[in-house]
C-alpha cells in the first residue's frame, strides 16, 4: 500500500521479475504531480524519528504550504502509508501536505520502539512529535501560521500535550476523542486497561509524572493557545466524552476560542455511518482550511 495508489491485484513473476496489475479499485482523487518522500527528524534525546511526507512534488521550501501532521505512538500500533480518499480529496487535491510520523509508543520498529515511550518514558514520545514539526518548519516545508496536527484516541492525548507543550508550533489543533484528564482516566470506561501503558494515578512516581504531561490539569489560561477543535462522541464506550467536555469548559471559561463538535452516536469513531463520518471530516478539514490558509 502507498498514499497514492488505489488498492490494487497485482501479479508478480519469479522468473523474469515483472509485475502486473490485474485489477484495482477506482481512484478517488487527483494524484497528478503529487510524491511521497521519507525523511528523519532529530528527537531531544537523538534519536532518529522517520516521517513520510506527501505533497505536490515541486513544494515550494518557503514555509507557506498549509500542512497536515498525524500521529498516535500508543499501544505498539504502528502508522503505515495507505490510501485515503478523503484526505486526498480534501486535502492533498487541493494542495496541502500530509505528514504522516512514525513516533515511538508505535510498533513500527518492533515491541523496543513501544517500550521506549511506556509510563514515566512518555515524554520521548512527546518530542519526537515536536521534532517532526520542527523539522518540517527548518526544511521550509511550511510554517507555524501553516502547521495543523491530528491525533485520535491516545493521539488525541498527545493533541492534548502538544497544545500545552508548544502552542507556539501549531496554527490548528484537531484533538479526537480524546484522554485528558489523565488524573482520572483510570476510573472511566476502559480506562483500567491502559495503566501498563500510561502508569497508574495510584501509585505515587507515576501519578508524579501523569501530573506533568496530563492536558487538564496543565491548562494555562495565560498561555497564547491555536484554536483547537475538539471532537468526541455521546456514546463512545472506550474513551469517556467526559474528557473532550471538560477541556472545553477549561477553554470556555478561560473565555479563550475553541470548536467542539459531539456526536450523539457512533462509539469510539465518533460516527455511526458513512453519512455522519462525511460531517466530521468535512468539519473538520473545513477548520483545518480556515486555520492554515486555503490551499491552492
Amino acid at each position: 500500500e502507498d498514499f497514492l495508489t488505489p488498492d490494487s491485484l497485482l501479479s508478480y513473476s519469479a522468473s523474469t521479475g515483472d509485475v502486473k496489475t490485474l485489477k484495482s479499485l477506482p481512484p478517488k482523487f487527483d494524484a497528478t504531480g503529487l510524491s511521497v518522500t521519507q525523511h528523519f527528524a532529530t528527537s531531544k534525546d537523538g534519536t532518529r524519528v522517520p516521517y513520510f511526507l506527501v505533497s505536490k512534488a515541486d513544494l515550494p521550501l518557503d514555509g507557506s504550504t498549509p500542512t497536515l501532521l498525524y500521529g498516535y505512538g500508543g499501544f505498539q500500533v504502528s502508522l503505515n502509508p495507505s490510501y485515503s480518499a478523503v484526505t486526498g480529496r480534501l486535502w492533498l487535491e487541493q494542495g496541502g501536505a500530509y505528514v504522516l510520523a512514525n513516533i515511538r509508543g508505535g510498533g513500527e520498529f518492533g515491541p523496543e520502539w513501544h517500550q521506549a515511550g511506556l509510563k514515566q518514558n512518555r515524554k520521548r514520545i512527546y518530542d519526537d512529535f515536536i521534532s517532526v514539526g520542527e523539522d518540517l518548519i527548518e526544511r521550509g516545508v511550511t510554517s507555524p501560521e501553516h502547521l495543523g496536527i491530528m491525533g485520535g484516541s491516545n493521539g488525541g492525548l498527545l493533541m492534548g500535550v502538544m497544545l500545552n507543550q508548544r502552542p507556539d508550533l501549531w496554527n490548528a489543533v484537531v484533538v479526537q476523542v480524546p484522554l485528558l484528564d489523565m488524573m482520572r482516566y483510570h476510573l472511566l470506561l476502559a480506562g483500567a486497561s491502559w495503566v501498563d501503558e500510561y502508569g497508574s494515578p495510584e501509585v505515587p512516581d507515576e501519578r508524579a509524572f501523569l501530573e506533568t504531561i496530563s492536558p487538564y490539569q496543565n491548562f494555562d489560561a495565560t498561555k497564547d493557545y491555536p484554536v483547537p477543535f475538539f471532537v468526541t462522541s455521546t456514546k463512545d464506550d472506550r474513551v469517556h466524552p467526559g474528557h473532550a467536555r471538560k477541556m472545553a469548559a477549561k477553554f470556555e471559561a478561560a473565555g479563550l476560542p475553541f470548536y467542539y463538535y459531539e456526536n450523539i452516536d457512533g462509539g469510539h469513531s465518533a460516527a455511526a455511518n458513512q453519512k455522519e463520518r462525511a460531517k466530521r471530516s468535512a468539519l473538520e478539514f473545513t477548520y483545518l482550511t480556515k486555520r492554515l490558509g486555503r490551499t491552492n
